[in-house]
């Protein structure tokens, strides 16, 4: 299996539809759809539902795409780390990097006028953003997660709020506790597979609702469905839609997170100067 393979995949599985995938490849539909198949022969399971409407991604096929996509990140990652200067990847979570305001961009810069930065946004499927993977060096995100293997230091707590829609009968109130939610549909965050994570932001219990991986996915699913979830305390919000404060969770870290073993000297000195800023 090779990165060259991958990538004919992933193009397969976003066009849902071999023609226009070997187009957007620039090359022919046979050899592409062979390159497929012997990948699936490799891997022994069976990645798309064919018909004559396109195809459609099977379970294994679905687990091998979140991977491929990560392999290829990471790749082109290497690749650019081993051509260019000096580079560091910063993972941001949602509006993490934003709390910080421009105070952290401007004093790395001038601490580190040649170093070339790359920001890299993850979904709340990672609470690492990339970190544990290798596909960042260092990460803004917001806690708790399980930390095995990575070094944190809070920047700030900010308390919990609950999202709701304007309209919804809750949205007056001063504040709101979790057994009032307990009957309500709730967004899940999708894909997690940080067990601490994900419990601290479902209020400590499983839900049922609509699954979300970006914040965006979290205001539609309450602006249309009247769904609601929690959120960090002081994050904008658009029109339609208001958090009201949760009492009885603790305060979200905001974090700086980086690889416990052998950090990398911009590293430290990311970490040092957001630490100042905050």
């Amino acid at each position: 299996m090779d990165l060259r393979t991958l990538r004919y995949f992933v193009t397969v599985a976003e066009e849902r539809h071999f023609g226009r995938a070997a187009a957007r490849l620039h090359m022919t539909q046979p050899p592409l759809s062979r390159a497929i198949r012997a990948l699936e022969t490799e891997l022994g399971v069976v990645l798309f539902d064919r018909s004559a409407q396109g195809v459609s991604l099977t379970a294994a096929g679905a687990g091998l795409l979140a991977e491929a996509r990560q392999l290829l990140d990471h790749a082109e990652q290497v690749r650019d780390r081993v051509t260019a200067g000096p580079a560091l990847v910063v993972g941001t979570l949602a509006d993490s990097a934003e709390r910080l305001g421009s105070g952290l961009v401007a004093t790395f810069r001038e601490r580190h006028p040649d170093v070339e930065v790359r920001v890299r946004e993850a979904d709340f499927s990672d609470p690492t953003c990339g970190l544990r993977s290798g596909l960042v060096d260092v990460a803004l995100t917001r806690g708790p997660f399980d930390d095995n293997g990575i070094s944190t230091h809070t920047l700030r707590e900010e308390p919990v709020s609950v999202l709701l829609r304007a309209d919804d009968p809750l949205a007056t109130r001063e504040s709101l506790r979790l057994r009032e939610l307990d009957d309500r549909p709730w967004f899940r965050l999708d894909g997690v597979t940080d067990p601490v994570w994900a419990a601290y932001w479902s209020g400590g219990r499983d839900r049922e609702g609509p699954k979300v991986r970006t914040a965006q996915e979290c205001f539609q699913a309450v602006r249309w469905n009247s769904t609601i979830g929690l959120m960090p305390g002081g994050s904008p919000l658009p029109d339609g839609l208001t958090a009201v404060p949760l009492a009885d969770l603790p305060p979200c870290p905001l974090l700086i997170a980086w690889p416990s073993k052998q950090p990398h000297p911009l590293v430290r000195s990311f970490v040092v100067t957001a630490t100042d800023v905050a």
